[in-house]
């Protein structure tokens, strides 16, 4: 009880610091209020300060260490303030003053005349104007006509080029040569370790590659498909739109038949007629692949093989615009396809007229470009990007945006 007495008053011994960098002892008793600690430390600081009573309510000190704002009501012992702590005295920002009633109403207007009008407003400006109705069909044609022209302009830029590329003294071995590469098909190749994979799990090898060539090469997919349809009796049919392994194979020898042809000796009548069954060869491998799973999706809705095919091959292997196409009235139809542009027509002669489409005709793999992307529209990226087709893609696609837009 007599020590509690004793440190009854305790005396603490406090370091104040201001913004400006002024610092000083303040000794007070640990039941002194944070207010009177404060108004201490403005006379020390700010002589004559006091006589204005908000000077201490502009003010407030902060706990050094804690960061805390000490409250003005409490004392140095209620807010934990131990012996040689360091406390800040700072100036209270100054309150956002109230903005006045004409900045209000000014402002208020001014957002006013900024808004968009609102629908009244619009049909009032637009009361005296003739109606029109856009049809959305009309406008989701259009742009189906398109891709429509853009694979008409193909189909008569290959012409073209057959014709410029025949007369190439070197053009029948530059085209075995392409034709040779063509063999080497990535769509057609098995990830061999994949397949590996799944014949040592015990499945057939002729159902592994179905599974794998269905589920884009991942093992994982694969396996499942082949659980899933183990007991389906069309489990080892050949998927939609594909040939039977064996085809390939004469296929490949019909090519190699082909590139190995007449010899160069012969005369220039036999050279065309080989460089054309060398186009036919190259064409027929550039045939549209459809999607396997978009075949049998559809198919399962109770489409006709041949009909989905056809839709695919129309809509660029896309399901569900295939999908709107058999129900629709299926415009274009595949034949269209296989049409060309009037080679009369200004855009056409102004694709003609460009020079780097016109060096572009005089290359092989650009011709081989309109081909795979004739067929498989969904490759064009790869031919924009190559460095020797890229560039007359890129011609084309401008000419025919500024003719449409004039």
């Amino acid at each position: 009880v007599q020590e509690e007495k004793i440190f009854a008053g305790k005396v603490l011994r406090l370091h104040v610091c201001t913004m400006e960098g002024a610092e000083w002892l303040e000794e007070v008793p640990e039941d002194t209020t944070v207010e009177k600690l404060k108004e201490r430390c403005l006379k020390h600081c700010v002589p004559g300060s006091l006589e204005d009573p908000k000077t201490v309510t502009h003010h407030k000190l902060i706990h050094a260490t804690s960061e805390k704002v000490l409250t003005d009501t409490k004392t140095v012992l209620e807010e934990n303030i131990q012996d040689r702590d360091v406390l800040l005295l700072i100036k209270k920002r100054a309150p956002t003053l109230l903005p006045k009633m004409a900045d209000v109403v000014a402002e208020e207007k001014r957002k006013q005349e900024q808004k968009a009008p609102d629908k009244d407003a619009i049909l009032k400006a637009t009361a005296n104007l003739p109606a029109r109705s856009v049809d959305r069909t009309v406008t989701h044609h259009n742009m189906r006509d398109f891709q429509t022209e853009l694979r008409k302009i193909l189909v008569s830029l290959i012409e073209v080029a057959q014709k410029l590329l025949a007369l190439n003294p070197d053009a029948v071995e530059l085209f075995k040569k392409a034709n040779a590469m063509l063999d080497e098909d990535e769509e057609d190749r098995v990830d061999e370790i994949a397949l590996r994979q799944l014949t040592e799990m015990g499945f057939p090898e002729s159902r592994a590659v179905k599974a794998l060539r269905l589920n884009h090469m991942s093992v994982t997919q694969a396996m499942e498909w082949l659980i899933e349809h183990a007991d389906d009796p069309s489990v080892d049919a050949p998927l939609p739109g594909q040939a039977p392994a064996e085809a390939p194979a004469e296929g490949a020898a019909s090519s190699a038949e082909a590139a190995a042809g007449p010899s160069s000796e012969e005369g220039g009548e036999e050279a065309k007629d080989e460089l054309t069954e060398i186009f036919k060869k190259i064409r027929r491998k550039r045939e549209f692949r459809p999607d396997p799973r978009a075949v049998i999706a559809l198919m399962e809705m109770g489409f006709d093989e041949k009909e989905v095919v056809d839709a695919l091959r129309v809509n660029n292997n896309q399901q569900n615009a295939a999908c709107e196409w058999l129900l629709g009235d299926r415009k274009p139809s595949p034949e269209d396809l296989d049409k060309g542009i009037d080679t009369n027509s200004p855009l056409f002669q102004a694709i003609l007229e460009n020079p780097v489409v016109q060096l572009g005709l005089t290359n092989p793999k650009t011709l081989l470009a309109f081909e795979d992307m004739l067929e498989n529209p969904l490759n064009s990226t790869q031919w924009m990007n190559d460095p020797e087709t890229g560039p007359v893609m890129l011609q084309i696609s401008r000419i025919f945006q500024t003719l449409n837009r004039t």
